[in-house]
C-alpha cells in the first residue's frame, strides 16, 4: 500500500515537471499556436534564457536504353553542341575572381535566438573561380552501366574523328563503390568492341597511333595509379580494376584528385599529341567541394571533357546513409556518406520536425559539384536511378526517377557559389527562405535534435532524460513559429517568383513548419502522459521506450487543456491548416521531389506516442569489437 502511494507521488511529481514546461511553451508562443505571428521586425522572443542550462529527374537530355550488346551503330550525340538539349548552349564565359573559402556544408555558424533570423553572408561560399561557358549534360539518364559505358563509346568515337585521345578513370574508393567498380570491369569491352568497328569504319582511326589509350586511377585520401602507362590492353584494364583497394580513412577529395590527375596527364597527353578525356565513377561529392571552380579552370583550360558515372542526390539534403551489418553480431548499422545536395546549398529545410533528416528522398538531379563539372567541362553526368539496395532511410525505395516533362522547369541553378547566392541575395522571397533553412538546420543547432529511440524503461531515469528533452523541444516550438511568421510574411511575393524551384521550396518549407509545430506539441503531450500513466510492459525482453508517429492525434486531456489554453478542436484546426499546405505541394508541382515529400508527411502523420521496444545491447560494443567502416 505504502509503494502504491509512493508511486503516485511520485507521478504526480513528473507530471507537474512536463505540465509545468507546456505552460512556459504556452506563455512563450503566445497563449496558443496560432495567435502570434513573428516577423522580422518583432521584438525578441528570448526563449534562450530560459533553457540556457541546456545547450551544448531533372534536367534529364534522354533516357539511355539498356544495352550489354556492342553496338552496331556508330551515331555520335555531341555533348557540347547547340542543340535543344537540357544543358548545351554557348553562352560566353565571364571572368574570374578568387574570393574567400569555405565548403557548402559548412554554413554560417548562427547563434539562435527566436526573435532574431539573420542570412548567411559571404563567408559561407566557397571559393569560386568564376563561370565557366556552359557546355555539357547534365543528367543523362541510364538503366545501368552498360548503356553508359556505350554512351562514353560514342564519346570517344566523335573525339577520335579529329584527333587522338588519351582517357584516365578514376574510381572512388569506397567501400559502397565495390560492386559498381566490378560491373563496369565487366562491361569494359563494350568501349573496346564499339572503338574495333569505328576502326573498320572510319578511315581516320584505323592508324595503330591513333588507338585509345587507358589509364586506371583511383582516390579515396590519397590516389592510386593501376597502369604504370596507358595501355590499349583491354585485360590489363580490366586487372587494374581489380586491384583497387577500399580507402580506410573515409575521406573522399574528388576535386582535389580531378586537378592532380589534368596537371600529370595532360602533359602526357601533350607529349604524345592526344587530347586527354576523364572519366570518374563515384557515389558521393566528396569532402572538399569549395573547390570545384579550380577543377572547372584547369579543364577548361586544357579542353579536357570531364564524364561523371554517379548517382542522384538525395532531395536537398547534404547526406545518404548506406546500411552495413557488422560481421560479428550481424547488427545493421547506418553510415552516413557525402552525397550532395543538388543545388549550391540545400534549398529544403534539413529538419524533420524532431531532428535532422534521415531520409533519402531523390532530388532528381546529381550532386551540384558533379554536374557543374560534366556541364561546364562538355562533358556528361549519367544519373545511375536503379534503387541502391544498401540505401537507407524513408524514400530509399520510393520511384527514384521523375518524367523529364515533369521536372525540366525545376532544374537546379548550376552557377558558380559565389553567383548563385548573389542572385538568392538579391530577392526577399528567396532570402527569407533561406534565412527559415539556416536556423532551423539541426547540423549547427544541436539543441533541434530531439531523441526520438531508447529512452528509459524505469520511471525515474525516463523522466531524467525526458526533462532534458521537452526544454528542446518548446524552443523548437518557437523558432518554427517564428518561421512560420517570416514566411508568411512574404507570400505576397511568391506570385512573382519566376523560378518553379523556389516556389515550390516556400510551399514546402511552410506546409513543414506548420506540421511541425503540431508535432512538437504533439511531442510534449505524449511525454506528459506517459509520465503519469506509465503502462506495464507486454514483452518481457522490452528494455525500452521509443517516440512512435501515426497519424492518430494525441488529445490533450482535461489537465493540459486547462494548463495550455489549446483545445482537441484549435489542435485539429493547426492540424487542417498544415494538411492543406501539403495538398497545395502536391497539387502544384505535381511528379516531383517536393509533391513526393509532401505525401510522405501526409502518409506519416502529425500524432506522437510512446512504445515498448528491444535495443540490442551488443550494440554497446560497437568500437570495441565492432569496427564500423568509412565509407
Amino acid at each position: 500500500m505504502t509503494g502504491g502511494l509512493l508511486q503516485m507521488a511520485q507521478a504526480r511529481d513528473y507530471s507537474a515537471f512536463f505540465t509545468s514546461l507546456i505552460v512556459h511553451a504556452v506563455i512563450l508562443l503566445g497563449m496558443g499556436l496560432i495567435h502570434h505571428q513573428l516577423t522580422d521586425s518583432q521584438p525578441e522572443v528570448a526563449i534562450e534564457t530560459i533553457f540556457d542550462e541546456e545547450r551544448d529527374h531533372a534536367e534529364f537530355e534522354q533516357v539511355l536504353e539498356t544495352n550489354l550488346e556492342v553496338s552496331e551503330n556508330l551515331s555520335v550525340t555531341s555533348g557540347g553542341m547547340v542543340s535543344t538539349n537540357v544543358g548545351a548552349s554557348t553562352a560566353p564565359a565571364v571572368s574570374s575572381q578568387k574570393i574567400e573559402t569555405s565548403e557548402s556544408l559548412k554554413e554560417p555558424e548562427i547563434k539562435i535566438n527566436a526573435g532574431e533570423i539573420t542570412a548567411p553572408g559571404d563567408d559561407i561560399l566557397g571559393q569560386d573561380l568564376g563561370v565557366g561557358e556552359v557546355t555539357g549534360e547534365v543528367g543523362a539518364v541510364v538503366a545501368g552501366y552498360g548503356s553508359a559505358m556505350s554512351r562514353i563509346s560514342k564519346e570517344l568515337i566523335r573525339i577520335m574523328r579529329e584527333e587522338k585521345i588519351m582517357v584516365v578513370w578514376l574510381f572512388d574508393e569506397s567501400g559502397s563503390m565495390k560492386d559498381d567498380q566490378k560491373e563496369i570491369r565487366d562491361n569494359f569491352n563494350k568501349i573496346y568492341g564499339e572503338l574495333g568497328i569505328a576502326a573498320k569504319q572510319e578511315s581516320k582511326t584505323r592508324d595503330r597511333d591513333q588507338t585509345l589509350l587507358t589509364s586506371i586511377l583511383s582516390y579515396g585520401a590519397t590516389v592510386h595509379v593501376h597502369t604504370p602507362k596507358p595501355t590499349t590492353d583491354l585485360k590489363e584494364v580490366q586487372d587494374a580494376i581489380n586491384k583497387i583497394p577500399t580507402d580506410e580513412t573515409g575521406l573522399e577529395n574528388m576535386c582535389e584528385t580531378v586537378s592532380a590527375t589534368l596537371d600529370k596527364y595532360a602533359l602526357m597527353a601533350r607529349k604524345t599529341d592526344r587530347r586527354l578525356c576523364l572519366v570518374l565513377v563515384t557515389d558521393e561529392s566528396g569532402d572538399d567541394g569549395s573547390k570545384v571552380e579550380d577543377v572547372i579552370t584547369r579543364a577548361k583550360r586544357l579542353k579536357t571533357p570531364i564524364y561523371i558515372l554517379g548517382r542522384e542526390s538525395v532531395f536537398g539534403y547534404p547526406y545518404a546513409r548506406q546500411i552495413w551489418r557488422d560481421p560479428v553480431y550481424n547488427l545493421r548499422h547506418w553510415i552516413r556518406i557525402n552525397r550532395g545536395p543538388e543545388t549550391a546549398f540545400p534549398e529544403a529545410l534539413q529538419y524533420d520536425g524532431l531532428h535532422g533528416r534521415w531520409d533519402a528522398f531523390s532530388a532528381g538531379f546529381g550532386p551540384y559539384e558533379q554536374v557543374r563539372i560534366a556541364r561546364e567541362t562538355g562533358g556528361i553526368f549519367f544519373v545511375l536511378p536503379g534503387k541502391e539496395g544498401e540505401l537507407g532511410g524513408a524514400g530509399s525505395t520510393a520511384d527514384r526517377q521523375f518524367r523529364f516533362q515533369d521536372m525540366k522547369e525545376y532544374q537546379p541553378l548550376l552557377l558558380a557559389r559565389r553567383d548563385y547566392d548573389a542572385e538568392r541575395s538579391a530577392s526577399k522571397f528567396r532570402t527569407s527562405i533561406w534565412k527559415v533553412i539556416a536556423t532551423l538546420n539541426p547540423h549547427l543547432d544541436k539543441q533541434l535534435n530531439i531523441r526520438e529511440l531508447y529512452y528509459p524503461i524505469k520511471q525515474k531515469e525516463f523522466y531524467e532524460v525526458g526533462s532534458k528533452e521537452v526544454p528542446k523541444a518548446i524552443r523548437a516550438m518557437g523558432l518554427l513559429q517564428l518561421a512560420v511568421g517570416i514566411l508568411e510574411s512574404v507570400e505576397p511575393l511568391r506570385a512573382q517568383e519566376k523560378s518553379s524551384r523556389w516556389r515550390a521550396a516556400y510551399d514546402l518549407a511552410l506546409a513543414q513548419c506548420l506540421a511541425y509545430r503540431v508535432r512538437l506539441f504533439q511531442y510534449c503531450l505524449a511525454m506528459d502522459q506517459h509520465a503519469k500513466n506509465m503502462p506495464e510492459l507486454k514483452e518481457k525482453k522490452s528494455n525500452v521506450w521509443n517516440v512512435y508517429r501515426r497519424k492518430k492525434m494525441l488529445p490533450p486531456d482535461p489537465e493540459q487543456v486547462k494548463l495550455t489554453k489549446v483545445s482537441t478542436e484549435e489542435l485539429d484546426k493547426q492540424l487542417k491548416k498544415a494538411e492543406a499546405q501539403y495538398k497545395l505541394v502536391m497539387k502544384e508541382h505535381a511528379g516531383t521531389p517536393w509533391a513526393q515529400r509532401a505525401q510522405y508527411e501526409l502518409g506519416q502523420g502529425f500524432g506522437m506516442y510512446f512504445k515498448e521496444g528491444f535495443r540490442d545491447p551488443r550494440y554497446d560494443k560497437v568500437g570495441k569489437d565492432i569496427k564500423i567502416p568509412k565509407l
